[in-house]
């Protein structure tokens, strides 16, 4: 996309833009500085708004941030808090980066507003179960699903047909696995593509333990080992349910017996065993002893004879259906981005834009 293409008459500035832009790409405002070739001071009196660029700055932005002008002249987008959003290993990620997910989410919110516009998706159907434990949560979100306790066929989208918004992390933040937030009573739901398939959708299992334990939550950092202890035990619940496994005479189960079971679950090896051991099925010994012979045929960095990544059947009607859509470039000059910035949020997940 041409930036001087969007470059027409005056514009207004609107300064939470431009950091949000400058956000996205983890950018101090030094660095922007550096990249730009604007000074700080102004970049400073910018965001700070109590200076508007002139037109040569306003481009020297714009290219340096790989956004149009016009991208300055939008209303303004809240930036997703940190307290609203779910993410695991919050200590291990630095607070650039952690902004620059964040801003880049807020991002695909209002490519998922110009959706919106066009069709008519899915309400959402989260339901709000603070007061449960995670495994009595786990059963009573597939029972109002009318799931009984069958495997999930495609948590991708069970997700989408909740009115879940399902999108997908840039590949460039490999430290994050998954999040979540609610925005204007919307769930959103952000997957790391990259992982494995089963990996995949045990993130998505575990974001919907948040938005049904958590989800009116402030997601304070002090508490965060505990929110994501009840996440993982609502993810195991809710793709291995415990009738239905004990009901697989799987005691004592062998290495052969286990790969069968996860192929049918389709989840991971090694959750797979976890849950074995959680049922009480395995004892302390078998479960190390598995682990180890897992780790050691691959299955802790890998899943070797996995599944196939679920993909987005929601995002792959709108982008590519017949008759009215929402393709990449459209959306792309609507919100004033590359078109690249648009198939980072949607990679892996509609595989024609990956």
């Amino acid at each position: 996309m041409s930036l001087s293409n969007r470059f027409e008459g005056a514009l207004m500035f609107n300064p939470s833009r431009l950091k949000l832009a400058r956000q996205r790409l983890a950018l101090t405002l030094t660095k922007l500085a550096d990249l730009s070739g604007v000074s700080l001071r102004s970049l400073t009196n910018y965001e700070n708004g109590r200076l508007a660029p002139n037109d040569e700055n306003l481009l020297k932005l714009a290219r340096a941030l790989s956004v149009s002008p016009g991208f300055f002249d939008r209303e303004t987008s809240e930036v997703i808090p940190v307290e609203a959003a779910s993410f695991r290993k919050l200590s291990k990620t630095t607070a650039a980066r952690r902004d620059a997910v964040l801003a880049n989410a807020s991002l695909a919110v209002e490519f998922f507003n110009i959706i919106e516009a066009r069709f008519k998706l899915p309400a959402a159907d989260t339901p709000s179960l603070d007061k449960f434990k995670p495994e009595q949560a786990a059963e009573l979100v597939r029972h109002r699903w009318n799931l009984g306790d069958r495997p999930i066929a495609n948590m991708v989208h069970l997700l989408e047909s909740r009115g879940v918004r399902v999108a997908a992390l840039s590949h460039d933040y490999t430290d994050i696995d998954a999040f979540c937030f609610i925005r204007d009573s919307k769930p959103y739901v952000f997957l790391n593509t990259s992982r494995s398939a089963e990996r995949q959708r045990f993130d998505a299992a575990h974001e919907l333990g948040h938005l049904a334990l958590h989800g009116e939550q402030d997601m304070d950092p002090s508490t965060s080992k505990e929110r994501e202890s009840e996440a993982n035990s609502f993810a195991a619940s809710f793709l291995m349910p415990r009738t239905a496994v004990l009901s697989q005479s799987m005691r004592s189960a062998s290495l052969e017996r286990i790969l069968a079971a996860r192929s049918f679950w389709k989840v991971s090896a090694m959750a797979m065993t976890h849950r074995l051991h959680e049922l009480e099925l395995l004892s302390d010994w078998q479960y190390r002893s598995l682990c180890v012979a897992l780790s050691e045929k691959g299955y802790r960095s890998s899943e070797p004879g996995g599944i196939t990544p679920e993909s987005s059947q929601l995002l792959r009607k709108v982008m590519f259906g017949s008759g009215l859509k929402v393709n990449v470039h459209d959306a792309a000059i609507d919100l004033d981005l590359n078109p690249g910035d648009v198939r980072d949020f949607v990679r892996g997940l509609v595989p024609v834009a990956a």
